[in-house]
């Protein structure tokens, strides 16, 4: 298992969403490029980068702090937020993204997403955001009906690179991942799966790794200083 930290976009800056609304948000650092540089010496390799303005526009936004970032040439980075064309995955892919994840669209448009995964076979990410079973979409503003098992199995038979599963209830509250729901998505499909939300500790890492897990995505905990990096990286390994 590998960790892949987190660096959330809004205005430029590096900035946490509780539970991803938009009014309750923490700005950790005005200039995103130097978190990252601080993520590369501290051994990452991976970064996580979502698109806020993004994610609530529907077209990349910060495209110019995330091509900044990729210039850095240390991170392989995976983006997301916002990413609901085709001009768009090529857009990003141009400035150095390593993979995209798509949540919202693939879910209003699963089979614009089934020709895209198999446009850029291996680069598509499932972004699985689900509130309880159901699967979250636009910035987690809406509910879909669909049980978030049922959509993964579907997006399962695509050539996708992983799906990121976040349950929205964890996610920046520092309380632990999701055990329950992240062993029974890594159970029913085949692809990669990385679970983010909620990652606290050290043992959290290691209980993640024992469902299987392909990589976790941590954001506020880094911040928030109650895990730190290289201790993860290690506990990962």
């Amino acid at each position: 298992m590998y960790i892949i930290p987190a660096i959330d976009l809004r205005h430029g800056k590096c900035v946490r969403l509780i539970q991803g609304e938009y009014h309750r948000q923490i700005t950790y650092r005005e200039d995103p490029v130097e978190q990252a540089r601080d993520f590369i010496s501290t051994g990452a390799d991976w970064l996580h980068i979502v698109d806020l303005d993004g994610a609530k526009v529907g077209t990349p936004v910060n495209t110019d702090k995330i091509s900044a970032i990729a210039a850095l040439g240390k991170l392989k980075i995976e983006i997301g937020g916002g990413i609901r064309s085709e001009e768009a995955i090529k857009q990003l892919l141009d400035i150095g993204a390593e993979r995209l994840i798509i949540g919202t669209k693939a879910v209003s448009d699963f089979e614009w997403f089934s020709q895209m995964a198999e446009k850029f076979s291996g680069k598509i990410v499932l972004g699985l955001d689900a509130r309880g079973s159901k699967v979250a979409t636009h910035a987690w503003t809406k509910d879909h009906p669909q049980h978030l098992l049922e959509f993964a199995a579907e997006a399962d038979k695509l050539p996708l690179a992983a799906i990121i599963y976040t349950d929205i209830t964890k996610d920046g509250m520092l309380s632990g991942p999701n055990l329950e729901r992240t062993k029974a998505l890594v159970q029913a499909v085949q692809i990669p799966v990385i679970a983010s939300g909620g990652v606290t500790e050290v043992a959290d890492i290691k209980k993640l790794a024992q469902l299987g897990v392909e990589a976790t995505v941590i954001g506020r905990a880094l911040y928030e200083g109650t895990l730190n990096l290289t201790d993860a990286i290690n506990a990962a390994k």
